[in-house]
């Protein structure tokens, strides 16, 4: 069958079909366009404080002050989506994170004084997920079509990798080339115009659920193990860049570090687009411990090139390698969090679902720092092979009970 008309069949060009549907493209453009920030805003604080103040201490602490606020707001604000609809609140919860990152940038160019920046950062955590609000569009529009909505979540994940793959590169570039705030400056441009175009698209919304009295994500059946996960595999992505910065610093090629952890981010976007042309086999709660043995198995790659080459080329394609893993299981783990958040509160179990893997990526960021301090760098990696082989424990844990109390309840029936 020729190219062409391989794109015409969504059977073999699935993502085809995704953009068939009227104003899903556009709010797409706009997704990409808000989301690329997200991966801009801490690099850009942490070269614009550490530049002004001397002090990577103080540009540390205050970025971990905003990711801390944005774990206790983030899911409140999501809340409010649900109830009162994407467009109504995620475009005033915009505006107002915008003020606190433009605060920020005045507090530090007018050498205010430290508690003001910890202050005007925490103020940026009303920004919406708009991941979560993406993939919730997604559910709403293909949640009587499985296929599809696995072609949509890989998608996301995708994009998920190469924004955040793009943006600490685009705010190191803004911040080096122009001027210390620059960075921020366009990153808050981005995220507003990206926002507007997003939430324009009113077709695609889902409906508001004010009053569907559903229990909250974080009591639903099979979350609490589910979160408890993303919290190790969080732990996997913060421990593993920090120890690969170190390990690239001991071989004194720290510039190269950021090249190299792209390649991890391009071998997870490449495995999310293609994961997504495949069609799903059984459910995912099945797949789902196969995709975390899978990660578990391919983040020793890493511990083994550098503790036997002590190399940074040929640490380069083990993180490749690494990374393939990655999408699909965060893939997999996003359509069980969809499947488990009772029906209209999906904006907020995504939240907590991000949440939690921002909570496992700064837990995962200490240990593995401490690891490269206090042990060697290259042992520093099997810190991130160890979180994953916690995160397959408590998957396996979970599946094991489930299987086991539905045996129970069969044996019961008379």
């Amino acid at each position: 069958m020729s190219q062409a008309a391989s794109a015409a069949d969504p059977s073999r060009n699935p993502y085809r079909r995704l953009f068939a549907l009227p104003g899903t493209l556009a709010f797409t453009i706009g997704n990409l366009v808000a989301r690329l920030p997200m991966g801009m805003f801490s690099v850009s604080a942490v070269i614009m404080i550490a530049g002004a103040r001397g002090s990577y201490a103080l540009a540390g602490a205050v970025t971990a002050t905003g990711l801390l606020a944005t774990a206790v707001v983030a899911p409140w604000v999501a809340r409010l989506v649900d109830r009162h609809g994407q467009a109504r609140i995620a475009v005033p919860a915009t505006a107002f994170a915008l003020l606190g990152g433009l605060s920020l940038l005045l507090c530090v160019h007018y050498d205010a004084p430290d508690w003001t920046l910890f202050a005007a950062y925490a103020a940026t955590a009303t920004t919406p997920n708009i991941g979560g609000m993406s993939r919730a569009r997604w559910a709403h529009l293909f949640k009587s079509e499985p296929e599809a909505l696995h072609t949509a979540n890989s998608f996301e994940q995708a994009a998920d990798e190469l924004c955040f793959m793009l943006g600490p590169v685009l705010a190191a570039f803004l911040c080096g080339t122009l001027f210390p705030e620059a960075g921020t400056l366009a990153g808050g441009i981005l995220l507003m115009a990206g926002m507007l175009l997003f939430t324009a698209q009113r077709a695609t919304e889902p409906p508001p659920s004010r009053g569907t009295g559903a229990a909250p994500p974080l009591r639903a059946p099979g979350m609490p193990p589910l979160l408890l996960g993303l919290l190790a595999t969080g732990a996997v992505f913060g421990s593993m860049e920090v120890v690969t910065i170190a390990f690239a610093d001991a071989q004194g090629h720290r510039s190269a570090a950021g090249a190299v952890l792209a390649l991890q981010a391009a071998g997870s976007c490449a495995a999310g687009l293609l994961y997504g042309a495949l069609k799903p086999t059984g459910p995912a709660e099945l797949r789902h411990p196969w995709c975390l043995a899978a990660m578990t198995g391919l983040m020793s790659l890493p511990l083994l090139a550098a503790r036997t080459t002590g190399s940074l080329t040929a640490l380069a394609p083990a993180l490749l390698l690494a990374g393939m893993a990655t999408a699909p299981t965060m893939v997999t783990t996003m359509t069980l969090v969809q499947q488990r958040t009772p029906e209209g509160r999906l904006n907020e179990g995504m939240t907590l679902a991000v949440t939690g893997l921002l909570g496992g990526v700064a837990g995962g960021s200490a240990v593995g720092g401490w690891a490269a301090e206090h042990l060697s760098p290259a042992t520093g990696f099997a810190v991130p092979t160890a979180a994953a082989a916690l995160a397959l424990l408590i998957a396996t844990g979970h599946t094991a009970s489930t299987r086991n109390k539905r045996r129970t309840a069969a044996s019961r029936r008379p």
